[in-house]
């Protein structure tokens, strides 16, 4: 799977529009939106770190 659908399913799992998802993990809109369109590609530790910080939420019940 590549990084953009990771990304985009990453945030829809936390019911998150783009713009709160932004706020949240510090990483501009436009940014993401790029991500998510295949325009620009993040590095591919990029998902994976965005992967654990919400499932560390998850699990620490912070959010």
């Amino acid at each position: 799977m590549d990084a953009a659908k990771i990304i985009k399913e990453l945030r829809e799992s936390v019911n998150m529009s783009r713009k709160e998802f932004s706020e949240h993990t510090g990483i501009p809109v436009r940014t993401l939106e790029d991500w998510e369109a295949g325009r620009r590609t993040p590095p591919e530790y990029i998902p994976r770190l965005i992967s654990y910080q919400l499932k560390y939420e998850k699990l620490s019940g912070n959010k």
